[in-house]
C-alpha cells in the first residue's frame, strides 16, 4: 500500500532543462549542500534513535495503534488506514471511494455540514480523508488541551457519517469538474492511458477519480455500502504520535474505533505483474517531453528487497549522486530532475523511471536513460557506490521520515502495513549493511534486464530511443 521508503515518488512534474549556466551552480550547491547533508546525517538518526520510543497500545475493545508520547509542543496527531481503497469501487461507480473521502467532514451523526464544520473549527482541529487505490487513510491534528471534543468528532465521522444529498452533489460537481477538466490536461491523460497499458482491465487501470458516467451514477445506497465493507476493526492500522498517554489513548480508541464491525467485507483483487515491452506515444503539441519507463519490481516482504533498494538508488533514487542525475542532468544538463522509485503496491510492484525534457532531445535522453540501465544491469555498481549508498540511505531516513509529528504517525502506519515490526527503525541499518555487492548486481541483473514499457507524452519521438 505504499511506495518505497527509499525513494521518490512514481512520478514527476516535467520540467524545463537547465540552462549551462544552472548546471554549473548546480555542481556548486551540489559540494554545499553534500557537506550540509553530510553532518545531519550524522547527528540526526541518532537523536532520532534515542528520542523515539514506540509503544504498542491496545485498547479494552482490542484497537491497537503504536504510539510516540511527545510533549514538546501541546498537539496530537492521529493518523490510520482501513484496507480497500478505489479498487473496491464496484464496475460502472468508479470514483466511489473518492467521492466518499471528501463527506466525513461534510455531517456526521446529529451535525449536518455547516454544524460540523463550526464544531471543528472551535476544537481548533484539522481533519482530512483521502483513498489510495489501496486505503482509505484519515487523519486528525487536534490541540491536546482540546482532544477530548476532536476526538468526538472523529468518532462521528469515523461511525456515522450522514452522506446528506446536499453535499454529495455538491462534493460530485467538484469531482466533475475536476475530470472535465483533466479530459484536456495531457499529464491525466497520459497517467490513464499508462495504467490501461500496464493494467489491462484490473481494478489498478481505472481513474480514482472515475468518469463522467460513473460519477454521476453513484448514489447514497452506494456510498453506505462502500462504508460499511471497509470501516471494520479487522482492516484497521493507526499510530498517534504527540502529548497523550498510554491510558487515555486506550479510551480514545475505543470511543472512535471500538464499535466497527469486527471484519471487512472486501471484494477480491488478484495479484497482477505489470505489461512490459510496450511502447506508449500520447501525441501533444509540446516544447516538453515526458518520459516514463516500467521494469520488473520486487515485493516489500521478499528477501531480496533491500539489494533491490539500494540497486534503485544507485540508479536513480533522487540524490545529486545517482547515475541518471549524472548522465542526464550534470553531464548534459537535458532535465532538472530524473528519478526511478520502487514502486510496492498491495497488488503489483514496478521499479519505475521518469522524467522531463526538451521535445527536441526527448529521443537522445530517453537513449541515455536505456545506455545507463543497461550497464548497471550488466556490470553492476561499484563498491564506492555502494558503500556511499548505504551511509545516505541510512541517514536520510530520518530527515525524509521523522521530521514531524504528522509524518511520524504517516510512516509508524505504513511500517505497520508492511508488517516490518515495531522495532524496524532499530534494525533497518542493519538489513542496509548486511547487502553485499554480489546481491546488489544480482538485483540488478533481475529487474533490469527486461524489455521496459516506455511512455512518451509529447511530439512525436523521432528517431533512436524507441529500440
Amino acid at each position: 500500500m505504499m511506495t518505497n521508503q527509499f525513494s521518490g515518488a512514481l512520478t514527476s512534474p516535467r520540467q524545463a532543462p537547465p540552462s549551462p549556466l544552472v548546471v554549473g551552480e548546480g555542481k556548486a550547491l551540489h559540494a554545499i549542500a553534500t557537506l550540509l547533508l553530510s553532518i545531519l546525517f550524522l547527528i540526526l538518526p541518532a537523536l532520532a534513535a534515542r528520542a523515539m520510543e514506540i509503544q504498542s497500545v491496545t485498547s479494552p475493545k482490542g484497537v491497537t495503534a503504536w504510539l510516540v508520547q511527545d510533549y514538546s509542543v501541546p498537539v496530537v496527531a492521529i493518523r490510520f488506514v482501513f484496507g480497500g481503497g478505489s479498487t473496491q469501487d464496484p464496475p460502472g461507480k468508479e470514483g466511489l471511494a473518492n467521492l466518499m473521502t471528501g463527506l466525513f467532514d461534510e455531517g456526521a451523526g446529529p451535525l449536518d455540514s455547516e454544524a460540523f464544520q463550526i464544531k471543528l473549527d472551535d476544537a481548533g482541529a484539522e481533519m482530512s480523508f483521502e483513498e489510495t487505490r489501496d486505503g482509505i487513510y484519515g487523519s486528525m491534528r487536534m490541540l491536546a488541551e482540546q482532544r477530548d471534543e476532536a476526538f468526538d468528532l472523529l468518532r462521528l465521522a469515523v461511525n456515522e457519517p450522514r452522506f446528506d444529498e446536499a453535499p454529495i452533489d455538491r462534493i460530485r460537481a467538484q469531482v466533475l469538474s475536476g475530470i472535465i477538466a483533466n479530459e484536456n490536461d495531457p499529464d491525466t491523460v497520459a497517467q490513464n492511458r499508462w495504467a490501461r497499458a500496464v493494467y489491462g482491465d484490473h481494478p489498478y487501470s481505472r481513474s480514482d477519480q472515475g468518469t463522467r458516467q460513473s460519477i454521476a451514477a453513484i448514489t447514497q445506497a452506494d456510498l453506505r455500502a462502500l462504508h460499511k465493507a471497509v470501516f471494520a476493526r479487522g482492516g484497521l492500522h493507526v499510530a498517534v504520535v504527540g502529548a497523550i498517554d498510554a491510558e487515555t489513548l486506550k479510551k480514545k480508541l475505543d470511543m472512535v474505533f471500538g464499535d466497527l464491525p469486527p471484519n471487512q467485507a472486501l471484494a477480491t483483487v488478484a495479484d497482477i505483474e505489470p505489461k512490459l515491452a510496450q511502447h506508449i506515444e500520447v501525441n501533444y503539441d509540446l516544447p516538453q517531453t515526458s518520459l516514463q519507463l516500467a521494469w520488473p519490481g520486487v515485493k516489500r516482504t521478499a528477501v531480496d528487497f533491500f539489494p533491490a533498494a539500494l540497486m534503485n538508488e544507485i540508479l536513480g533514487g533522487g540524490t545529486f549522486t545517482s547515475r541518471l542525475f549524472q548522465e542526464v542532468r550534470e553531464k548534459r544538463g537535458l532535465a532538472y530532475s530524473v528519478n526511478s522509485s520502487l514502486v510496492n503496491q498491495d497488488h503489483a510492484d514496478a521499479l519505475i523511471v521518469t522524467t522531463g525534457t526538451r521535445s527536441d532531445r526527448a529521443a537522445e535522453t530517453l537513449g541515455i536513460v536505456r545506455d545507463v540501465v543497461k550497464r548497471l544491469a550488466q556490470d553492476g555498481p561499484t563498491e564506492a557506490e555502494l558503500a556511499a549508498t548505504k551511509k545516505y540511505l541510512i541517514g536520510a531516513y530520518a530527515i525524509n521520515n521523522l521530521d514531524s509529528s504528522v509524518s511520524i504517525a504517516a510512516t509508524l502506519v505504513e511500517l505497520q502495513l508492511d508488517d516490518l515490526g515495531i522495532d524496524y527503525m532499530q534494525r533497518r541499518a542493519g538489513y542496509i549493511n548486511a547487502v553485499t555487492l554480489d546481491q546488489v548486481k544480482a538485483a540488478a541483473k533481475k529487474l533490469l534486464t527486461a524489455e521496459p514499457t516506455i511512455m512518451v507524452v509529447g511530439p512525436p519521438l523521432a528517431g533512436a530511443g524507441k529500440g
